[in-house]
């Protein structure tokens, strides 16, 4: 997991992620993980960071995963 550290900066960082992704799932609640991904590719620097960015989101109780319709869920 990438945190902001000395080498780390916050732009490069999980953390930087978190209000763009928590924004764009209250903006489109029916939004799936990849067309989340496909809208926030390019403030990203790797899809291991938008992977690491979700599963702390999920991990922190902030987002839900609906198996029902494929999408997420703010919590």
């Amino acid at each position: 997991m990438l945190l902001p550290n000395k080498t780390i900066s916050y732009n490069e960082s999980v953390l930087m992620l978190f209000p763009l992704i928590l924004h764009t799932i209250e903006e489109r609640p029916d939004i799936s993980v990849i067309d989340l991904y496909n809208s926030l590719k390019e403030e990203c620097t790797s899809v291991i960071q938008f992977t690491q960015s979700m599963d702390c989101l999920f991990a922190l109780g902030r987002i839900d995963f609906s198996a029902g319709s494929g999408g997420l869920i703010l919590c």
